[in-house]
């Protein structure tokens, strides 16, 4: 089942993405601000041999540079603004040290180097550090009174500065990579769980619409077969020229037509079941027996055991059922003159057993209906279960247990 996609704007990777790019205006700044400190500092120190302008030429070259191509490199917009960008920062900061060994080259290390880091993934990033850090001894050497002398200097400063400059970058590449890792793993979450909700609603539909077949089984489907059985006893009694019989008949075709509609209506409104409207259930089951008795002429005796105590609708409304399928099955199929129900309240459960002197059946050979089906369904629902077995001495045995 295609559950509904994940709105763009929901997306983790997206807003940090977006996070990104809201970040990115610091970085430009930061690296205005540091090539126009370096300018500075070079028009206050004395000029080198070819004077400042040569400095400051240079200097605005790395700022032209990263306004053209290091701001889309920033924003990741693809490698070879990257690549491009760097090579003439790094041109120009060199010839910088080349022309000026006095120069304070060292400010502009605070923005070149984590761009490498900001620019490259890890491992360009680090070849990027080494290549840079060599340039820059090859560049503070070759020009050098005495190359020798000052080579372990150097030497000695460009690997600290690879050393640090490679664990800081690692490490700012570690936090972005779990931060892109939980963020898609944000996204899966919330994908799933929208899959799950779909599902969810799927089977809440399914759930409902068995729910309802079993309503309409237990109760309309039942009525209307009382109905008929009814019609047809009035048909009979007037072709009998028995008035009485007919109009009692009659009569009860009228009580189980407006037990029917508010049945339907009570479906309707999701609510208990019209037996159990503004009575207990031991009330409610000896209307039902009851009724059953003087529509069917079937003997019904109903019995509580124990303490009556409320139960939770759900499982008042499911015993219930369990009664009208059981003596809907001893009207229509037993042959039966007689049936008991059975209401034991006990502490750990609530057992209800519905018995007929019928001709029973053979629960291992005959498969269950639809009802039966259902009512295993709904007790299974709370917990309980459903058994049928045959009488003793004959007839048939449903007991139905919930757990208190």
């Amino acid at each position: 089942m295609n559950s509904a996609p994940v709105p763009p704007a929901e997306l983790s990777s997206d807003e940090l993405a977006q996070m990104w790019r809201g970040q990115a205006k610091w970085w430009h700044a930061g690296c205005y601000a540091l090539v126009a400190t370096a300018i500075v500092v070079s028009l206050i120190q004395p000029a080198g041999p070819h004077g400042h302008p040569p400095t400051v030429a240079l200097l605005l070259g790395i700022a032209v540079a990263y306004a053209v191509l290091g701001r889309r490199a920033i924003q990741r917009e693809g490698t070879v603004y990257a690549v491009a960008y760097q090579l003439c920062a790094w041109a120009c900061i060199l010839t910088v040290i080349v022309i000026d060994p006095e120069f304070e080259a060292w400010l502009l290390f605070f923005c070149l180097f984590p761009q490498i880091w900001a620019t490259f993934e890890k491992g360009p990033a680090l070849v990027g550090t080494g290549l840079a850090l060599a340039a820059l001894f090859a560049a503070t050497v070759v020009p050098a009174d005495d190359p020798a002398g000052a080579a372990p200097g150097a030497l000695v400063s460009v690997i600290i500065s690879f050393v640090l400059s490679a664990a800081l970058g690692l490490f700012i590449h570690r936090i972005i990579t779990e931060a892109e890792s939980r963020a898609c793993m944000i996204d899966e979450l919330r994908s799933t769980r929208a899959q799950l909700a779909s599902v969810e609603r799927a089977q809440g539909v399914q759930d409902e619409r068995s729910r309802l077949s079993r309503e309409i089984h237990d109760t309309l489907a039942q009525g209307f077969t009382s109905v008929i059985a009814l019609s047809r006893a009035a048909t009979s009694a007037l072709d009998r020229d028995d008035a009485a019989t007919a109009r009692e008949r009659l009569a009860m075709i009228e009580r189980t037509a407006v037990d029917n509609l508010a049945e339907a209506r009570v479906i309707v409104a999701e609510l208990t079941p019209g037996h159990l409207q503004s009575r207990t259930l031991v009330e409610a089951l000896a209307r039902l027996t009851d009724t059953v008795t003087r529509e069917t002429g079937i003997r019904v005796t109903s019995a509580v055991e124990g303490e009556p105590a409320p139960l939770g609708g759900n499982a008042e409304v499911v015993l219930l059922r369990g009664v009208q399928e059981a003596l809907s099955n001893v009207r229509r199929h037993s042959g039966a003159t007689s049936a008991a129900v059975t209401l034991a309240y006990e502490p750990e459960r609530v057992a209800l057993e519905v018995t007929d002197d019928g001709s029973g059946f053979d629960p291992a050979t005959t498969p269950p209906g639809f009802g039966l089906d259902g009512l295993r369904a709904r007790a299974a629902e709370l917990g309980g279960e459903v058994s049928i077995d045959r009488g003793d001495p004959r007839g048939t045995r449903l007991v139905m247990e919930l757990p208190r």
